[in-house]
């Protein structure tokens, strides 16, 4: 298949995800900011072409490099509780496809986005532009962050983590809001973290099981 014909976004292809919206409105995804980000953005272009057939199920697919796209419901459910405001600064850890990070961005958000799988990375970085989505590429360990660019009004985790990044909590503004699927690595609870103090005390609250590929240190 020619990059040209995965990257068109036919009327098929629209009709498609106005079905994927009704889907995700019957399992009670009300949210009509995020709601409206899934209808713009092409999934279909974030998939890999033995999967393009496939891009407005709401199931995950690979990607590459032993990761996945997210169900369109879970990046629904983060989407909505990350509580995303036009203008945010968020730190997204774990760029993968890039299609959590589109949304983020229709949604009107400023997207800090850093990635481990170099081959993901180079990927990401070369095609989001293409699509008008110009977010801050970064390679490097998602569980470090970005020290640099800090504070962040949110913060999203788009892998299981075993425990609660203490160097991401430090990286968030005072009240501000963290969220990621948290647990071993067959299974996690969707948590928000709400940033309480400058000592990085924060609040917890759970949101359901999900599944999620594993938070890795390190770089690959």
């Amino acid at each position: 298949m020619h990059i040209i014909e995965i990257m068109e976004d036919s009327y098929r292809h629209k009709g498609l995800r106005n079905k994927l919206i009704d889907e995700l409105k019957k399992k009670g995804i009300n949210d009509t900011s995020v709601l409206e980000a899934i209808r713009k953005v092409p999934r279909h272009v974030f998939m890999d072409s033995g999967f393009i057939n496939f891009s407005y199920k709401d199931k995950a697919f690979p990607i590459g490099s032993g990761q996945t796209i997210s169900q369109p419901y879970t990046v629904a459910i983060q989407s909505i509780l990350l509580r995303v405001n036009k203008f945010d600064k968020i730190l997204e850890v774990g760029t993968g496809s890039g299609y959590q990070t589109a949304i983020l961005m229709e949604m009107g958000a400023k997207v800090y986005t850093i990635e481990r799988q170099r081959e993901l990375f180079l990927k990401t970085q070369a095609m989001l532009p293409t699509l008008g989505y110009k977010a801050n590429f970064f390679f490097g360990d998602g569980y470090v962050g970005l020290p640099t660019y800090a504070p962040f009004d949110k913060v999203l985790i788009t892998a299981g983590a075993p425990e609660i990044p203490v160097a991401l909590i430090s990286q968030l503004k005072i009240g501000g809001r963290m969220v990621l699927p948290l647990g071993n690595s067959s299974s996690q609870k969707m948590i928000t973290a709400v940033k309480t103090d400058d000592k990085n005390n924060y609040e917890l609250t759970e949101h359901g099981s999900f599944v999620f590929v594993p938070l890795l240190k390190g770089t690959n």
